[in-house]
């Protein structure tokens, strides 16, 4: 097909041959005489509208100018909008064809180009991916050395301190395995391994790797990505220990809280503390009270669990201060002593001791912190408990025991005893004389430090193991155990002497202030109860008041005629 401005006439010869030529072309082809003007194109070219577009045929006049001037074949890409999208074409231009004609053949490259850019693009795309990731990538010869890593490296090394470096020396353990990941001859998936950090420490990676080998199928390395997951872990494992702790620490608690006796709630921590934490003996020690808060913390021990010998517990294992409490560690031969404080409203009331022979973890410091702070509550509580049991058992002006105290607990108890030991004891029944006048002429005021007086001097005047309480009013009672009659005769007329001294409170210089005494001696093997003791000391009492008073009587024995 042509385009000719002498398109009336018969086609001449030169333009058959054209036609001919540009037909066998599979692509758009072009024939231009420059001179004349005209130009020969195949349907290809047709087809394309090239001969529509007029920026294309400024752009093809150029080039056959060039081609025809230099007199050599010149090749050239365009673009070009064709048929509404974007077309790409390699052009080569052949000069003086069929005389000074110029010939355009024409290639498609759109497809080429695109598939390279989009080549280009997706590689420029994964090398971001890897660069930015913070995951590393690499790949390994046929011995299991790097030969690639990511250009930021891994593990704290650069890249180019892996780089020719066997993968192994990195490896936690690489005994372990066979062959390492690294050199993996098989694909392997999300496998966790520990590897050296540069600065000596450890990091836990995952590792997913792939063999390659060449044409001949022989293994030439192995390439893969590794996931540092070391904080991950450590989260999960401090996540783990956390839970361990608690449920450990929710086992102690309970165990507390299950006993209904509060004197019994530390010797049930200090054991499942011990048991919690494997140790072979543990202490709980409770802080005494104490008037002066500069002097230095005294504690008594409150409950023990384990045989230990290795001695006392440090003096300097107890010296806590209550603005800044924390846990001491000591070594005592080969045990290993940890020691802290118990706490309840930010003062120090207690301490934890354990002892074992390993040494104690972070997690056992942390749980050993968490017990006692659960102590110092427990403490309190039985503190709480015992104030409460001492307002309920002791007279408040004298802090002896009082009456229900005395006949309601301490008398049984030391009386059933004595059923079982054989032993004897005498009840004192104490009661002042011209007590009242002291109230009437002095007042109360001078009524009570009489009673006061006389509280100090049973005190002087028992033993260690002895018990002594307030009835009521002016009247007292003591127990001595050991006592026979001849014993507690000697002793009644020593505490008469003793009351001589509370003559200064009285009333009257012919009413002198003094007491008097009833005695009841337990002899073993009479069968007598104890309201029968108590009856009978009540009773000699009551003959001495009837009588001379500031005296004593003893009871006639138990079975005796009247």
């Amino acid at each position: 097909m042509t385009q000719d401005d002498s398109a009336n006439g018969p086609a001449r010869p030169d333009h058959e041959l054209a036609d001919r030529l540009l037909s066998g072309y599979e692509e758009p082809a072009i024939l231009f005489d420059p001179e004349a003007g005209r130009i020969v194109a195949n349907r290809q070219a047709e087809r394309q509208y090239f001969l529509q577009n007029h920026a294309l045929m400024d752009k093809l006049a150029d080039l056959a100018g060039s081609a025809v001037g230099g007199g050599k074949v010149v090749t050239a890409n365009v673009t070009t909008p064709l048929r509404g999208k974007q077309s790409i074409y390699q052009i080569t231009l052949v000069p003086h064809v069929l005389g000074e004609q110029v010939l355009f053949l024409f290639r498609d490259q759109t497809i080429d180009v695109n598939l390279r850019d989009a080549l280009i693009e997706s590689r420029q795309r994964f090398k971001d991916l890897v660069e930015v990731s913070s995951d590393f990538s690499w790949e390994t010869d046929a011995n299991g050395r790097f030969v690639f890593v990511s250009r930021a490296g891994a593990l704290g090394f650069s890249a180019d301190d892996m780089v020719g470096r066997a993968a192994i020396d990195f490896v936690v353990s690489a005994e372990e395995y066979d062959p390492i990941p690294f050199a993996a001859r098989k694909s392997v998936q999300d496998i966790e391994i520990w590897m050296h950090r540069a600065d000596g420490a450890l990091s836990c990676v995952i590792l997913s790797a792939i063999p390659f080998v060449d044409e001949k199928s022989d293994y030439l390395g192995a390439r893969g990505v590794c996931r540092d997951v070391t904080h991950e872990r450590e989260r999960a494992t401090a996540l783990a220990q956390a839970h361990q702790r608690e449920q450990v620490l929710g086992y102690i608690v309970n165990t507390i809280r299950d006993e209904i006796d509060p004197t019994n709630m530390l010797g049930a921590a200090a054991a499942a503390s011990a048991r919690a934490l494997g140790a072979d003996a543990s202490q709980i020690l409770r802080r005494k009270p104490q008037k002066d808060v500069s002097a230095m913390a005294q504690y008594d021990i409150s409950a023990h669990y384990g045989d230990l010998d290795a001695g006392p517990l440090p003096t300097d294992a107890l010296k806590f201060d209550d603005g800044s409490p924390w846990q001491h560690d000591f070594e005592v031969g080969d045990w290993r002593i940890l020691a802290a404080p118990c706490i309840h409203a930010g003062k120090v009331n207690g301490v934890l001791a354990l002892w074992k022979h390993q040494d104690w973890s972070d997690d056992d410091r942390l749980l050993v912190n968490d017990i006692s702070n659960q102590l110092g509550i427990a403490i309190e509580q039985i503190a709480n408990h015992e104030s409460i049991v001492r307002i309920s058992r002791t007279d408040p002006m004298t802090g002896l025991l009082n009456r229900r105290a005395f006949y309601e607990e301490e008398l049984p108890r030391r009386f059933k005893r004595l059923e079982h030991d054989s032993g004897t004891g005498a009840l004192f029944y104490v009661d002042m004389d011209n007590f009242k006048l002291v109230n009437d002429v002095h007042g109360h005021q001078k009524g009570d430090e009489a009673i006061l007086a006389l509280s100090d001097l049973l005190h002087d005047f028992v033993r260690p193991g002895d018990v002594i309480a307030r009835l009521g009013g002016d009247e007292f009672a003591l127990w001595l155990d050991g006592m026979d009659e001849t014993a507690a005769v000697t002793r009644s007329r020593k505490l008469l002497d003793m009351a001589k001294s509370l003559r200064k409170f009285s009333g009257s210089p012919q009413a002198p202030l003094g007491i008097s005494i009833g005695i009841a001696i337990y002899q073993p093997g009479m069968g007598e109860d104890l309201p029968s003791l108590m009856g009978r000391a009540d009773n000699a009492m009551y003959e001495v008041k009837q009588n001379s008073k500031g005296d004593f009587c003893l009871a006639p024995s138990y079975g005796a005629a009247p």
